[in-house]
């Protein structure tokens, strides 16, 4: 871990934001409300997402592009944050961690698999405090339900079933238009590494990216970091050995997929009954089938969540809420033990302090996303069981599948330990 900062001639840690809406708003607010912290910067391509920043930080200094921004500022900050598009995190996080700074960065970690392993490797070389945004990895819900698992309330877990109802995908062809764009919004800065295209109103800025192949990483990439967080956590999972994609259809040139069904092959661990474990998402209209549903009896299935199986029960875990142990008769008079929730923002910055341990640090969250963006890539080739071997990030059995596991950046967009 790095050493911690010494406050000795300041009272607070400075923070630089890469981005200042969205979730990127929720982020930075998150950690600057800890008392040991100060917003110094904010760098968003789109002046319109900093009202609320200016209004409650005016202060903080406010940049248009990010490396400028770093570039004036880089003797100034203490730590950072990333909270834009998927495809800007990783050149975002390894450029601040290029620099030294701690970083806490939204899910998923990156865009490509390729980014995630160089980004916890340069964490790693550099001993850099880092955490990844699933706050609810810190919840009491979240906690709660990996010590039911690894305590052994339902006994070894056989397979899991993870789903969300969010279909951020399209199934259709992007418009053939070229609209103006926004006087407020630097459409080149926005792009970043991605290609060269027009703008077209209403189908990239500021939310309808994540349909995007080039910019999101469809349901999966935006649920998944969260919804398998206490899948991977309880399991101690490691990488997959192979993921297959069911769903209906393949992603089409510019978007991605809705109603996705992917099933990973995991080794198996401690926590499971057999020497692998299947995991199966399920995202947009598609569910688990009828025969697990059937496992939580008069329970009703949440639009988002997990449902365990074990040797001795079931666990239904909703996002977000509370786990739940069935067969309730069995589970009658059962105690639940009483775990409380942990400020996520404030562990980041309490890890960087030296008072704490960041729990979703790049040595879990990188294999974790990793695991997570194997999806999308699956969805590429329906019907295909991939062979994946993670210590040489290819496929054993698909040279063409390689190709998605690391895309090219545009000419001008070189970023130091990525390009």
């Amino acid at each position: 871990m790095q050493a911690a900062p010494i406050l000795l001639r300041r009272d607070k840690l400075r923070l630089a934001s890469f981005g200042g809406g969205g979730m990127a708003w929720v982020t930075l607010d998150g950690i600057a409300s800890h008392p040991n912290v100060t917003l110094a910067a904010v760098a968003d391509v789109d002046s319109a997402q900093l009202a609320r920043v200016k209004k409650k930080y005016p202060e903080a200094r406010v940049y248009e592009d990010w490396r400028r921004m770093l570039d004036q500022e880089r003797k100034n900050l203490d730590l950072a944050c990333v909270g834009t598009p998927d495809h800007m995190h990783a050149p975002m996080a390894m450029s601040a961690l290029h620099l030294g700074l701690p970083v806490y960065v939204q899910k998923p970690l990156a865009h490509d698999i390729y980014e995630v392993r160089k980004l916890t490797e340069m964490a790693r070389k550099r001993k850099l405090v880092t955490q990844m945004g699933i706050q609810r990895h810190s919840s009491a819900e979240y906690l709660l339900a990996v010590q039911l698992i690894q305590s052994g309330a339902i006994g070894k877990v056989k397979e899991v079933h993870s789903w969300s109802e969010k279909k951020w995908g399209d199934m259709n062809p992007l418009p053939e238009r070229r609209d103006p764009v926004p006087d407020t919004l630097n459409w080149d800065l926005w792009l970043g590494v991605a290609a060269a295209r027009p703008y077209i109103q209403g189908c990239y800025h500021p939310s309808e990216w994540r349909k995007r192949i080039d910019f999101g990483t469809a349901t999966f990439g935006d649920m998944g970091c969260h919804i398998y967080d206490p899948v991977f956590a309880s399991l101690e999972l490691t990488a997959p050995l192979t993921v297959r994609s069911e769903g209906p259809a393949p992603p089409n040139p510019h978007n991605w997929a809705v109603n996705t069904v992917i099933h990973y092959v995991f080794p198996g661990t401690r926590f499971c009954e057999g020497k692998t474990v299947h995991v199966t998402w399920y995202d947009g209209d598609e569910r688990p089938p009828r025969e697990v549903q059937a496992l939580i009896g008069s329970k009703r299935l949440p639009g988002q969540g997990s449902i365990f199986l074990g040797t001795q029960g079931v666990m239904l875990l909703p996002h977000i809420g509370m786990p739940v142990l069935l067969p309730e008769e069995r589970f009658k008079g059962f105690t639940m033990p009483k775990v409380e929730a942990v400020n996520h923002y404030h562990q980041f910055v309490d890890a960087v302090l030296g008072k704490s341990k960041a729990s979703t640090a790049l040595n879990y969250s990188g294999p974790l996303t990793e695991a997570v963006l194997l999806g999308p890539v699956a969805t590429r080739f329906p019907k295909t069981t991939l062979e994946w071997d993670a210590r040489r990030m290819k496929f054993r059995n698909s040279r063409e599948a390689g190709r998605y596991v690391r895309r090219q950046y545009r000419a001008g967009w070189k970023v130091k330990g990525l390009s």
